[in-house]
């Protein structure tokens, strides 16, 4: 299981050097905002990822997570995933297959910032969230169960945070054209679907990870299938 290793062995030190925390990911997010334009699809999800990640570590801080060590741990190593995608794509690489469509799209003028942001997480909640709840469990040596709790916490965070971004994001009266179909495309995904899958597939992906050929074959459909979710919700529209 190459890229679970991968991301275990090379995040696991950043977490425990001088103390779990969110803000070096948050650093990250922010350099990322200033290096693109804010048309850019990628830099469009990059703003909502870094909202969620912030509200994320103002709650910690306040002690809203039962375990402070494994809500950390779990938010920096999902963050990761995206992260290393991006950093990817800059050293002339191909991301995971459910990253490709926002990062192809990225300048298309045809589609909208809703768009982006909704292909930014489906990208990282549908493919992503599950490979990092199985990092996390290798990283603290404990199984999925046990993360219940904060990976529902995170849940709400997003849930809460989807609407405002729908409100945000969402195009004016001068492109109603446009408005009707767009709402129909993007209402037939679901954030709390796009969870519930995620959970299940890490705690699929933990059952068979000692059979590799299974385990690696189970993330390359994932990858694939969320990617071909997220080519669809960048339809242009002109």
């Amino acid at each position: 299981m190459a890229q679970i290793d991968h991301f275990t062995a090379d995040s696991a030190a950043r977490i425990d050097s001088g103390g779990p925390s969110v803000g070096p990911v948050v650093a990250r997010m922010r350099a990322l905002r200033s290096e693109w334009p804010a048309t850019d699809g990628v830099a469009v999800f990059n703003r909502v990822y870094l909202a969620v990640t912030e509200e994320v570590g103002r709650r910690i801080g306040r002690g809203e997570f039962p375990d402070r060590r494994a809500a950390v741990t779990l938010d920096v190593l999902f963050a990761e995933r995206y992260l290393s995608a991006v950093g990817t794509v800059a050293a002339g690489g191909r991301p995971p297959a459910c990253w490709r469509p926002l990062f192809q799209y990225r300048r298309h003028p045809g589609v909208r910032p809703l768009q982006f942001a909704m292909a930014g997480i489906n990208a990282h909640i549908g493919h992503d969230l599950a490979l990092a709840v199985v990092d996390t469990c290798r990283t603290l040596g404990c199984e999925p169960p046990d993360l219940e709790a904060e990976f529902d916490r995170v849940g709400d965070i997003l849930t809460m945070l989807e609407e405002r971004i729908r409100e945000d994001l969402m195009p004016g009266p001068d492109l109603l054209e446009v408005a009707d179909p767009l709402t129909h495309l993007l209402g037939s995904w679901s954030l709390e679907r796009a969870r519930d899958g995620a959970w299940s597939a890490a705690r699929l992906l933990w059952r068979i990870q000692e059979l590799p050929g299974l385990a690696d074959e189970f993330i390359e459909r994932l990858d694939t299938g969320v990617g071909l979710v997220g080519r669809c919700l960048l339809t242009p529209w002109h």
